[in-house]
């Protein structure tokens, strides 16, 4: 059984922020990345390995959804002070490197992660095109060294469903990874 949201996940709407985006290294607003379909935010950095180990399968499942109206931004909530490879400047250079689909934020003062209550890197949420959170979890089961393909099986089905139709039941299947680095 897949568990069902909490009172407080059930609050959790999608909301506009205003973040750094790396690769134009502008402020830009959330929103205009939101889609009247689905929205897709992602959690991640660039030291986490549980992160380094689902990309490549990422830019597949955002390469596959995007010609369908399905929007993703990607989120680092991590204290660039104490883990220097989040930084914005380095979130550029990974973003350019691995040709992430997606614009990725910097949200330096963690206000983002709170706000979604946002654990781990990497985590995801998906919100109904009226804002409305439909899931929240992982991409799917596979970790580092436990020989699972990483296929994006559970943020997939949801997309699919979404996609056709269907009626979704809002979930929470718990993301792991590396812990959101807290300033303090």
């Amino acid at each position: 059984m897949v568990p069902t949201y909490s009172s407080d996940e059930k609050k959790i709407k999608i909301k506009d922020f205003e973040l750094l985006e790396v690769s134009s290294g502008k402020k830009k607003f959330l929103r205009h990345y939101f889609s009247n379909k689905a929205t897709v935010i992602m959690f991640i950095c660039n030291h986490c390995p549980y992160v380094k180990h689902i990309n490549t399968a990422l830019i597949r499942l955002v390469k596959d959804f995007l010609p369908k109206k399905i929007s993703f931004l990607a989120i680092n909530s991590n204290d660039s002070e104490k883990y220097p490879e989040d930084s914005p400047e380095n979130m550029k250079k990974v973003y350019h490197q691995l040709g992430y689909p997606f614009p990725y934020f910097f949200d330096e003062n963690q206000e983002v992660a709170k706000y979604y209550r946002a654990k781990c890197t990497p985590e995801f949420f998906i919100f109904s095109g009226k804002g409305n959170l439909y899931y929240h979890g992982q991409l799917d089961d596979s970790r580092p060294n436990n020989d699972i393909p990483v296929t994006g099986y559970d943020v997939r089905n949801v997309l699919q469903d979404i996609l056709k139709g269907k009626k979704i039941y809002p979930t929470v299947k718990l993301s792991y990874g590396c812990n959101i680095k807290w300033k303090t």
